[in-house]
């Protein structure tokens, strides 16, 4: 068996728009509609310079019933330069790409794609290589189509490639979903699956791989997205994750404790945005959450929080833009709840901490489970609103920045 080198891929969700930045109005169109494609041209550059031999792509190359051509046309060219350079692609349909108008229509040469009807092998016999895969026939599919796939072939290097949930270890929607047991226990040498945009190890004997989808789409998929370059050294493997997203997002958190006005809040804010921004190396959407007790909550809490924030993210200068995906505020002002607090706005926080912590049976009759139920019929389960406890702090803090 020869040493050889791959990339592993999945999702790229060509042309999926990147949601939540509608609401900053310096975040460019241009740069968001794009990300997508230049992450996926940034992955043929690195296969091309890393002189891989193949490359995988583990489903959802497309993005739904997307309609527009011009998405499967940007992909073929790019397969086009993998083929000029010799690197042949293999891929297999996801639920994504099932369900995509532009999967069905247009043909794609210079890509093999894994049939749907059952599990096939393709071997590269020179350097001594088993692809398995199959694709997805439809949007939804409940069974486990790893139960199907060959055996491995004697005397070769063994892959499976698998667009799948991986039951217990997945977020995201149930999908072919497979147990890690029966993954290890099939005899492969490398399971490439697609799927979870989260990138997972779930096993390094074998090694059992989610690369992650190529470029984040919106603040629940944040941190560094890529692909994962295989080298195989006599049968020896070793895996690295290369970064591949042109845009990163990231949850900033900003503990605002003693901070001593909304000047030093600011500040602090922009100097978490900044390494943040620096970390990422690249354009960054992030939302802010700002945390702690500070007498600077009363001020944070009026209006303008947002274009104050966009600002400092603004005078930050350098090389790489920044955009607000959102900004949420649950600081709290220093205060006594006791006592030893002598103004009317501390007693009056006192008799709610005492009503809520022993309400009276009769105090508003049965309009409190009335309510609660209603709220739970129109909310999904985990809503704050169907936490009293949740409202009345909310309330007490409002109460706060208003007269205290």
């Amino acid at each position: 068996m020869a040493n050889f080198r791959f990339l592993h891929a999945a999702d790229l969700h060509l042309d999926s728009p990147l949601r939540g930045l509608e609401a900053d109005p310096s975040a460019p169109a241009e740069v968001i509609r794009g990300a997508t494609r230049r992450a996926l041209g940034g992955m043929v550059d690195l296969a091309v310079e890393e002189k891989v031999d193949f490359v995988l792509i583990a489903g959802d190359i497309y993005d739904g019933d997307w309609p527009d051509f011009g998405t499967g046309l940007y992909f073929s060219n790019q397969m086009r330069r993998l083929h000029q350079a010799a690197i042949p692609v293999f891929t297999i349909r996801g639920n994504h790409d099932a369900a995509n108008k532009v999967t069905r229509s247009l043909r794609m040469p210079h890509v093999i794609t894994f049939d749907h009807d059952a599990a096939h092998t393709h071997r590269l016999d020179a350097l001594g290589v088993a692809i398995h895969g199959q694709s997805f026939a439809d949007q939804a599919m409940p069974d486990d189509l790893s139960r199907a796939y060959p055996r491995p072939v004697d005397g070769l290097f063994n892959i499976g490639l698998l667009h799948t949930s991986a039951e217990g270890y997945a977020a995201h929607a149930r999908y072919a979903p497979c147990e890690l047991p029966r993954l290890k226990a099939h005899g492969y040498d490398y399971w490439a699956l697609g799927h979870v945009h989260e990138r997972q190890e779930l096993s390094k004997d074998p090694w059992i791989v989610f690369p992650g989808n190529l470029q984040g789409r919106h603040i629940g998929e944040t941190g560094p997205k890529g692909a994962t370059l295989v080298t195989v050294t006599d049968r020896a493997v070793s895996v690295e994750h290369r970064v591949l997203d042109v845009l990163r997002w990231a949850h900033v958190r900003v503990d605002l404790t003693g901070a001593a006005d909304e000047a030093e809040a600011l500040v602090r804010v922009q100097s978490a945005l900044g390494q943040e921004r620096d970390i990422a190396a690249r354009p960054l959407a992030a939302r802010v959450t700002l945390t702690g007790t500070t007498q600077a909550h009363a001020a944070l809490a009026a209006e303008g929080l947002r274009e104050k924030i966009l600002n400092e993210a603004q005078n930050l200068g350098g090389d790489h833009l920044l955009w607000l995906e959102a900004v949420k505020l649950d600081t709290k002002p220093p205060r006594a709840t006791d006592q030893t607090r002598p103004d009317n706005l501390g007693r009056l926080l006192t008799e709610i901490d005492a009503i809520a912590a022993d309400p009276p049976a009769d105090l508003l009759g049965d309009w409190p489970a009335l309510l609660l139920n209603k709220l739970r019929e129109a909310l999904p389960e985990g809503h704050p609103l169907l936490n009293p406890a949740s409202i009345i702090e909310q309330a007490k803090r409002k109460l706060e920045a208003e007269l205290g």
